[in-house]
């Protein structure tokens, strides 16, 4: 498959440049026609794969990148993005050309492969609507259609959740033609966020829904868990509508600061038909509770994801977990890394998680002691927040472990320390097995969508939706209502049902989501975009980037606990959305700049 996908780079590069034939000699490559490449199932395929090779690994690009942009991470300076520059973090957004046949995940980025990308999907599908050309079964023409029409409108998602509408070019285009046409302006984002679900509805009804039940698949068979399937085209289809539906967009689409309940609704029922899908199919399910961690990471090389994570990030290079994600989170210490960036989660962000008894700390009846405030908390804050006391390293030496107290030794003896108390280890699982040669064989990935987010994100479509509007709504399509949808995570994480206050309450119910999604969803990304979808992102209480300074008593216990800030993250109305890159506002008139840069 590389050696087909080398070639045809090469033969798209010869085929395409005849302004440089005179300093050319033919070679074998430029024999290949357009026939050999899309005249058959698994050429065309091969073909299709490239746009794989375009998803970015969030947290491997660079040697580390830093890839949270809200409230829930620190590091031992200030992020570009935390003083309001967002031009900052280019290794992450953009700055490299595409090359797809290069198995570097430090080497991918959101905006220029995702256009590589596209430009890809618009020559399959213009391809395999040709007459004469594709050469294969009906089931094999709906593989590669729904596919390219998946990534089509995925690769958009990918721009507009940054930078906001853009035009949506459906056709391959040619390099001599003119861009000042009405078909080249700028949309709004709601505008982009439905052209995409009008790709991904036609992707949904082409694509099945588990590669191993159809005939093109059976090469394949056991492989094929990360091929683009029903599920991720209705996942997606929701997500756009639901994000187009949200405040900011609709904002600035309508002018008002509240939902659209008619996308809410389209976003509800594509969850609900998703929902109802997983439900009879069993092809995804919610990964139970002693293997939740699965979702994240796996040792010995296996690849994480286990029965929930839907879509995941391409793998580039397995060892890249080991001198990215490991080298940028767990302390420099412990010898797996030369230079750790020190990714800490922040106080002000761990208070998201809730007491055992599923109340928020906030609650005056969920039994938070603020000065011991680790005790008694739920149980998904001990699988992912490192605590002063916790056993992090199997050894018995000076990192055995966790010294996060004032002047301990990953608080301030080591370089760089820990700036906020505390470590994570959703994807650096710090631990009394984690040893060196445990982390050589670590496997830790960023899920893009999987199935905690979509009952979240119907539970969050269905409150606000036309035929919805409170906790205890539906869809109309699936039988599940808000509260029960968000009680389907809750209960997973061993936490009981929303208490009725907040589960009759639509304002409470709201903040509950909100935070649930912080929590259940902490460290994927989820936290940047929610905020700016909700006209959130420069609310006073998501500003303050806070440590924990604290003494060790002599029972282990934190004494003399004070909460400090370090950062006040700057953000204004500028910062809805990312600044486009200029040698790219400067391509032609009707592409102008976002507001504010």
């Amino acid at each position: 498959m590389k050696k087909t996908i080398i070639r045809l780079a090469i033969a798209t590069t010869l085929l395409f440049s005849a302004s440089c034939e005179k300093y050319l000699d033919k070679s074998p490559e430029a024999d290949i026609n357009e026939k050999e490449v899309f005249g058959n199932f698994i050429s065309f395929q091969g073909f299709i794969e490239e746009m794989y090779e375009c998803i970015m690994d969030p947290n491997k690009g660079g040697a580390w990148n830093q890839y949270l942009f809200a409230d829930e991470t620190l590091n031992n300076y200030p992020y570009a993005f935390d003083n309001g520059d967002y031009w900052g973090s280019a290794s992450y957004f953009y700055g490299v050309n595409p090359t797809p046949t290069d198995n570097n995940s430090r080497n991918r980025r959101v905006w220029e492969y995702a256009w590589y990308a596209i430009r890809k999907a618009n020559e399959a599908l213009e391809k395999i609507d040709q007459e004469g050309l594709f050469q294969g079964s009906e089931e094999e023409k709906k593989l590669i259609k729904g596919q390219a029409l998946f990534f089509r409108g995925w690769f958009y998602f990918q721009i507009a959740q940054y930078w906001g509408g853009m035009p949506y070019i459906t056709r391959v285009l040619n390099p001599t033609e003119s861009l000042v046409t009405e078909e080249f302006n700028r949309l709004s984002f709601q505008e982009t966020a439905k052209k995409m679900a009008e790709d991904f509805r036609e992707a949904a009804e082409l694509l099945p829904d588990d590669w191993d039940k159809t005939a093109p698949g059976q090469a394949t068979l056991g492989q094929n868990r990360g091929r683009i399937n029903k599920f991720f085209a209705l996942g997606y289809l929701g997500k756009a509508l639901l994000f187009g539906a949200s405040p900011m967009m609709n904002e600035e689409a309508t002018g008002k600061n509240a939902y659209d309940p008619e996308l809410c609704q389209q976003a509800a029922e594509a969850f609900g038909q998703l929902l109802d899908l997983a439900d009879k199919t069993g092809v995804y399910r919610m990964q139970s509770w002693d293997s939740w961690t699965d979702n994240f990471w796996r040792w010995n090389n296996e690849r994480p994801g286990g029965t929930e994570v839907i879509m995941q990030p391409t793998i580039y290079d397995r060892s890249r977990v080991r001198w990215s994600t490991l080298g940028g989170t767990v302390p420099s210490s412990l010898g797996l890394n030369s230079g750790s960036a020190a990714d800490v989660p922040t106080n002000n962000f761990i208070k998201n998680y809730a007491m055992a008894n599923g109340l928020p700390i906030d609650d005056p009846n969920s039994g938070y002691d603020p000065k011991d405030p680790w005790t008694g908390r739920e149980p998904r804050f001990y699988k992912d927040i490192v605590v002063d006391g916790d056993k992090i390293f199997d050894c018995s030496c000076a990192d055995e472990y966790a010294q996060l107290y004032n002047g301990g030794r990953h608080r301030s003896q080591i370089n760089p320390p820990s700036v906020t108390g505390y470590y994570a280890k959703r994807y650096s699982p710090l631990g009394p097995d984690f040893t060196v040669s445990k982390a050589n064989g670590l496997q830790a990935y960023v899920p893009y969508l999987r199935l905690a987010d979509i009952y979240l994100m119907y539970a969050e479509s269905v409150l606000y939706a036309s035929k919805g509007g409170s906790p205890q709504s539906t869809s109309g399509n699936y039988a599940m209502t808000a509260v029960q949808a968000l009680n389907v995570v809750r209960n997973r994480a061993q936490l009981p049902d929303l208490d009725v206050k907040y589960a009759s309450d639509k304002g409470l119910f709201f903040e509950e989501l909100v935070r649930e999604r912080a929590v259940e969803l902490a460290f994927e990304g989820s936290r940047f975009l929610d905020l700016r979808r909700w006209n959130r992102n420069g609310d006073p209480r998501y500003l303050n980037k806070t440590a924990l300074d604290f003494d060790r008593g002599p029972n282990g216990k934190p004494v003399n606990i004070k909460e400090r800030v370090l950062v006040k993250r700057v953000v204004g109305k500028k910062h809805n959305w990312l600044p486009i890159p200029v040698k790219f506002i400067n391509l032609y008139q009707g592409f102008p700049q976002n507001p504010g840069w």
